[in-house]
């Protein structure tokens, strides 16, 4: 029996392939390595009330309407010139993900 048989449409395995993806490229950086492409406007920083992987779902999908309430909202934004200077004096590690041409960042939730 596939997939389909199963109750799980075509949708929803394409779905879930994409999160699998974006979550397996979830990765931790030091704001140092992320610098350049802050000065190239590519940088958005998430609120710590959005998840990072669902949040770039959205992007990969090209949700628009999600992500102007987000966006409206101030929970996704560039990252302010303090931000950049803060993170690299405390040398800050961000959760990070590439939906290009993003790169969504997150700080630590504690």
């Amino acid at each position: 029996m596939n997939d389909t048989e199963q109750g799980q449409s075509p949708q929803t395995q394409e779905q879930q392939s994409i999160i699998e993806k974006l979550h397996s490229e979830t990765a931790l950086m030091h704001w140092i390595d992320l610098q350049k492409f802050f000065a190239q406007g590519r940088v958005l920083r998430l609120d710590k009330s959005l998840d990072l992987v669902a949040t770039a779902v959205l992007f990969a999908n090209d949700m628009v309407n999600q992500l102007e309430s987000h966006i409206k909202s101030e929970l996704i934004m560039p990252p302010t010139n303090d931000h950049a200077r803060t993170w690299y004096a405390e040398n800050t590690e961000l959760w990070t993900v590439v939906v290009a041409p993003y790169i969504l960042v997150q700080e630590h939730k504690v």
